[in-house]
């Protein structure tokens, strides 16, 4: 796995420990939300702890070790069994981003606390590990703030099988405009928008099999690139998290 050109062992390690403890606390916020909305599954099959063993995706971790990408863990959560299936299960989906992003935070106010963002950020990313506990402890937690960002935007991208679409299909309505409110000219010619139009959750979930090939098709442009074209994934990925990450540690 290469971050940033660099093969230090120490910001290896300290990669694998931030992106498991990362891992870990948002498969554990999704079941246990799951279970508080009313989904049973998550208790019974003993995935309410933060023991990364219990969420892990053996397959999909090595292959973020080898190629920087895989699914890193799951999380049996399911909107029919809950409660309330819309907006118990908006919550229990959210709840793993959104619990990334409070562990960037946290690891934020404590580089600034202690002045070490600068240093962290050469010690992890330039392998400038010349200040002892110092640099090293700054180095994790700039890597807490890194992968943990990274994490939250990327799940929340739109597109099956990731959290952002769930999140998109809870929120839609399932009806929106009736025929006689959508523009004839988008009847006529734009028919796919003219159903999502009439019927947005449904016709969001009908579409899930293209989402989840354009999902793919842009991760094998990630690897495959295209010259004189960037990764459209990366576009998508890099510049929000660059600026979140700006914002945290000013």
């Amino acid at each position: 796995m290469l971050l940033f050109g660099n093969f230090h062992p120490i910001s290896f390690l300290i990669t694998l420990l931030v992106v498991g403890l990362g891992m870990s606390v948002h498969e554990f916020a999704h079941n246990y939300v799951g279970w508080k909305m009313g989904d049973p599954v998550p208790k019974s099959q003993g995935r309410l702890t933060l023991n990364p063993l219990v969420h892990i995706n053996w397959v999909g971790f090595l292959m973020f070790v080898i190629i920087g990408f895989g699914p890193l863990g799951s999380a049996p959560i399911s909107a029919q069994r809950m409660r309330d299936p819309r907006w118990g299960y908006l919550a229990a989906v959210a709840a793993g981003p959104f619990s990334n992003l409070g562990l960037a935070i946290v690891s934020a106010i404590l580089l600034r606390i202690f002045n070490w963002s600068g240093l962290g950020a050469q010690a992890y990313i330039s392998s400038g590990f010349t200040a002892g506990f110092a640099s090293v402890i700054s180095a994790f937690l700039f890597a807490m703030v890194f992968w943990n960002v990274l994490l939250f935007v990327f799940n929340l991208i739109p597109l099956f099988p990731i959290d952002g679409w769930h999140i998109v299909l809870t929120l839609l309505p399932g009806t929106w405009l009736n025929r006689m409110q959508i523009p004839v000219f988008i009847q006529q010619n734009m028919r796919p928008l003219a159903a999502f139009l009439a019927r947005p959750a449904f016709k969001w979930s009908d579409w899930r099999q293209i989402s989840y090939y354009v999902f793919f098709g842009l991760i094998l442009l990630s690897f495959v690139p295209i010259p004189g074209f960037p990764s459209p994934l990366g576009i998508i990925i890099t510049q929000p998290t660059f600026a979140i990450i700006g914002a945290l540690l000013g």
